[in-house]
């Protein structure tokens, strides 16, 4: 099936492998671009839970396949630190040929000048029009849409509402969010996504390293069981409820609230929690449940009903297509 999607990112199906900290390794990436989607690096995945030297990563993978494979840039400012370690990965992953790019939380024309100097391609992270027309004056070339059923950092529409909000910009758009089974992936491009972007359900692979507790709370999990948190990185966060997070709540204290509200605090109470947080979700998904801390996932779980190696997972997704 092609789509906008397909022809941008140079694969066979409309198919993404979201970014994960920390479930991006580099066997499930190459895995899901081998089979024909496009599995994305998160570098701080490679780089702080799997403790790789970012080229090297790049080359491992490039050794398991040399189709296309995408990266994704975080351009949150919260830090000259952050931010000239992030230009140092884009320039990494160009000079490693990379040419597919997702960005999201913040001004992405940086990425977006150095990538289509090359001939590369832009996708930006939103959530709502509002962001979506910054993306685009930014000049990015298509948009994830993440809805209020994705993992991790979610919206807050529906993927239905968030597809008509966001139609009539003339880009691509790709569903980012509550998609587990080939029902919904059909039913998200028939209703003119360009593409489908998954990450809970390619965290129950074999090829991905999240310790066994996780894919398992993945397999037992229910719609329900997903709840929102702002304990992780000050802003609302999809996770599987548990007697722990039973037990600590899902709302930061009201010291903390009042920073992340103040025009002056709230991007160093997010990068504390930031740091705190890439801490605590590499050792709950690295180590399991035993370290009692949080899981990331999306109401996806509901359509998610075994561990399966990546690759039969997109060609059973393209194979509904026919």
């Amino acid at each position: 099936m092609k789509t906008a999607f397909t022809q941008d990112a140079g694969v066979e199906v409309p198919l993404i492998c979201g970014a994960m900290y920390p479930c991006s390794n580099p066997e499930l990436i190459a895995a899901v671009s081998e089979a024909g989607g496009l599995g994305v690096v998160q570098p701080l995945s490679l780089v702080f839970a799997h403790g790789m030297d970012l080229r090297q990563a790049l080359r491992l993978i490039r050794a398991k396949t040399v189709k296309p494979i995408g990266f994704n840039a975080l351009v949150e400012q919260s830090s000259k630190v952050y931010e000239r370690r992030m230009r140092e990965w884009v320039d990494i992953a160009l000079e490693e040929g990379i040419r597919f790019f997702v960005t999201a939380l913040g001004n992405p024309r940086w990425v977006v000048d150095k990538v289509r100097a090359v001939g590369g391609t832009v996708y930006h992270d939103v959530t709502e029009r509002k962001w979506a027309l910054k993306a685009l004056e930014g000049g990015v070339q298509g948009l994830i849409c993440v809805n209020n059923r994705a993992g991790g950092h979610a919206g807050v529409k529906s993927p239905e509402d968030l597809y008509r909000e966001l139609q009539d910009l003339g880009v691509p758009l790709v569903c980012a969010g509550g998609v587990g089974d080939e029902r919904m992936f059909r039913s998200m491009l028939q209703a003119g996504y360009a593409g489908v972007q998954m990450g809970t359900r390619f965290i129950a692979t074999e090829e991905c390293s999240a310790h066994p507790d996780y894919k398992m709370a993945i397999l037992k999990a229910g719609e329900n069981d997903i709840v929102l948190t702002d304990r992780i990185s000050g802003v609302p966060v999809s996770i599987i409820r548990t007697p722990y997070i039973d037990r600590v709540g899902i709302k930061a204290g009201p010291l903390a609230r009042r920073l992340l509200r103040g025009p002056k605090t709230k991007h160093w109470m997010r990068l504390f929690y930031t740091v705190q947080s890439l801490w605590k979700l590499k050792k709950a998904s690295l180590h399991g449940s035993g370290y009692k801390d949080y899981f990331q996932a999306g109401k996806s779980v509901a359509g998610i009903q075994g561990i399966e190696p990546a690759a039969q997972i997109v060609r059973r997704f393209q194979a509904s297509l026919s």
